[in-house]
């Protein structure tokens, strides 16, 4: 782990990075694969779901310490700003998922080492199983008792971390990965570029599609993922502690890493695929493109073979749509009800659509294969603004 603060970061601070994994959670997957427990935990763990839960009799010992050690939050949460992060959530989670869907993914899969990365380590046959996880989690993440005992999020927090470690584990183990070129898989660096790209990136795509966002309500979900980013084995020397130098790590992480790959291309092409699917009919199939494209940017969208179709014209409407929207949702308190709850359906069925029912477990592979409440407060509607671009 970094011993020492890296902001602002530089090339070299972030090679640095690149060769950091997550202590605790790489010995835990260690001790159980060297002693042939994965399976036994796997299948414990299927019935450890909701937080303050006991935990099954037979665990490892090193599991077991791992699941005391990670049971709780950091002691630093800020609880006034995680709620401020669910109302911001409820106020706009059809955006958010709009964002994750259609700019988050897209721009990992813009990241060559990243794309390898999940080419290898997620069955191709499934290509909804990877936005199934991300879906679920995130509403795990923003229900009022996220952090409360029988809540899910933090066993699945846990869950995620120690399958980040497996996946480490095995690409170095079974000679897939080349280490000395692109560092350590699943790195510092690139969970920071990760926390930034579900966070930063989706408030810069908000503010792309329009959508007004109050300094606070920005300030409240970036700090919401700088928790997750913990609770998931993030070095917080290294983080950055504000959206300025959230601004300042992402641009220089998408700088130094992004470009065009074979892996990036084909899961792209599934991504719009799968959606293209989930939304009925064909008329409006060529959106989703559309929409990788006007949030990404062409570049990004031409190295990852987004097609162009008439609607890159079309889709330059939706901020002026959803600012109608906004403008009924700010007016009447029965359209903002209305709007509230047409966003939990909306989000619903996606994610119903995307895991078919299932619940998304997140368990440790052994091989390597190819409903929100209403606000009762409402955050300001003071505009915020991103930071400037700090690379050229």
């Amino acid at each position: 782990m970094t011993t020492h603060p890296v902001y602002p970061y530089t090339e070299a601070s972030l090679h640095t990075l690149r060769n950091a994994g997550d202590e605790l959670a790489d010995a835990t997957v260690a001790a159980l694969i060297e002693g042939g427990d994965v399976g036994t935990f796997n299948t414990l763990m299927r019935y450890v779901s909701t937080a303050g839960s006991p935990l099954p009799e037979g665990l490892p010992d090193a599991a077991r310490a791992y699941l005391e050690a990670t049971a709780a939050p950091p002691a630093w949460v800020d609880w006034e700003r995680m709620e401020r992060a669910r109302l911001f959530f409820v106020d706009n989670n059809v955006h958010i998922n709009t964002a994750l869907s259609f700019a988050s993914m897209p721009a990992c899969y813009v990241v060559p080492r990243v794309a390898r990365l999940l080419s290898a380590t997620h069955s191709l046959a499934y290509p909804s199983k990877r936005m199934a996880e991300t879906g679920q989690f995130v509403l795990y993440l923003m229900r009022p008792d996220a952090f409360e005992a029988g809540s899910k999020f933090v066993p699945a927090a846990q869950k995620v971390r120690l399958l980040h470690a497996s996946i480490r584990h095995h690409l170095l183990r079974d000679g897939h990965w080349d280490r000395a070129a692109e560092g350590t898989p699943i790195s510092q660096e690139d969970m920071i570029g990760g926390q930034m790209i579900f966070s930063m990136l989706v408030l810069d795509s908000l503010h792309r599609l329009g959508i007004h966002l109050s300094n606070e309500g920005a300030d409240a979900y970036f700090y919401a993922w700088r928790v997750v980013g913990a609770m998931l084995g993030i070095d917080q020397v290294s983080v950055p502690k504000t959206i300025e130098e959230g601004r300042q790590y992402f641009d220089l992480y998408m700088t130094l890493n992004m470009g065009p790959s074979e892996q990036g291309v084909h899961l792209t092409r599934q991504l719009i695929d799968l959606y293209e699917e989930v939304v009925p009919g064909t008329f409006f199939d060529p959106l989703v493109g559309a929409l990788v494209r006007h949030l990404v940017g062409d570049t990004c969208a031409d190295w990852l073979r987004v097609p162009r179709t008439a609607w890159d014209t079309a889709v330059g409407a939706v901020p002026r749509l959803l600012g109608a929207l906004e403008t009924i949702e700010d007016r009447s308190p029965y359209g903002a009800w209305a709007l509230d709850r047409l966003g939990d359906l909306v989000s619903g069925l996606e994610l119903s659509a995307l895991t078919r029912g299932r619940v998304m477990h997140y368990a440790i592979p052994e091989t390597l294969r190819k409903e929100y409440g209403v606000p009762d407060t409402v955050l300001p509607k003071n505009r915020w603004s991103p930071p400037p671009a700090t690379v050229g």
